[in-house]
């Protein structure tokens, strides 16, 4: 049998014919498709968990700084405020590290591109910060990211992961839907109600704008990736809780590419739109583009 599939429907019916997770038929894509065995492909994965975690700690516990000064520090000092979060400590955590790989990410650090580098920090966040509570081992973990690379490829092959194709839903909005099916599918949801959650966290984040300050993933890329974290976890929460989404995951995945396609091309990631042409951020730009090391 192969277990190639192009959208969530043919996904779901290789889970079904053969009761399997997620993260089981996307791993035996991969072994079907690179011809390499499972433990080499599993191990890999291994790898790109261990980068993640490293980012986080990284940048929750030394401060990051970018060359060009618009981004650094945030990240601890949202951690170092958890316990009064309005939002929850657990979230408010959550957010922080979303925020901190995408700072290590703005000041040349390693990260995993998740879907991209713009959004890295969305699906780490989301697994390994709730690993604590939900008491998922790093094996865990790593089939969380298989269920996550399975959304991602659906997106990927019907509209885009790109903010220049899409727009930030694109990016912020493909990570968050790949992180709220990992989380969903971690905590024991079905397949189906994976794809939910990922329905659910995309139409969230619909129509998002990629608008970068002085064209840096900086401002507000990385304050977006909290958002980010905090929509997959809400959206994995309701499946969780039995609520489904009655737009089916992969009409909610064309209905972002035809958004994408109707955004002017000044919202999609040129720097000409949004918050990137307000008078604050063209002063920015300006600065930027005179100094001499950056």
């Amino acid at each position: 049998m192969s277990y190639s599939f192009d959208n969530g429907n043919e996904l779901l019916e290789i889970c079904a014919k053969e009761s399997l997770s997620i993260a089981e038929v996307m791993i035996r894509r991969e072994m079907e498709k690179s011809e390499r065995d499972r433990e080499e492909i599993i191990n890999e994965m291994f790898e790109n968990l261990m980068v993640m975690q490293q980012s986080i700690k990284l940048g929750l516990e030394e401060e990051q700084q970018t060359m060009t000064g618009l981004a650094g520090g945030n990240a601890e000092k949202l951690y170092a405020f958890a316990q009064k979060a309005n939002m929850g400590e657990d979230m408010a955590k959550i957010c922080a590290a979303a925020m901190a790989v995408t700072e290590v990410n703005a000041s040349m650090g390693r990260i995993v591109a998740t879907p991209t580098a713009g959004a890295s920090g969305v699906l780490p966040a989301v697994l390994v910060m709730c690993s604590e509570k939900q008491s998922f081992t790093d094996r865990d973990l790593v089939n969380g990211l298989f269920t996550a690379g399975a959304v991602g490829i659906i997106i990927a092959k019907n509209a885009s992961i790109s903010g220049a194709a899409g727009g930030c839903q694109a990016e912020i909005g493909s990570g968050s839907a790949m992180a709220a099916a990992a989380l969903a599918e971690l905590c024991g949801a079905e397949p189906s109600a994976a794809l939910d959650a990922a329905a659910i966290a995309l139409k969230n984040i619909m129509g998002l704008v990629c608008d970068p300050v002085a064209g840096l993933v900086e401002c507000p890329c990385i304050k977006r990736n909290a958002m980010g974290a905090a929509n997959a976890v809400l959206a994995a929460d309701m499946v969780l809780a039995g609520i489904s989404s009655i737009i089916p995951f992969d009409e909610v995945v064309s209905a972002m590419r035809s958004v994408g396609r109707m955004m002017n091309s000044d919202l999609r990631e040129t720097s000409r739109g949004g918050l990137a042409a307000t008078a604050t951020a063209r002063g920015i730009a300006d600065r930027i583009g005179r100094r001499d090391d950056i």
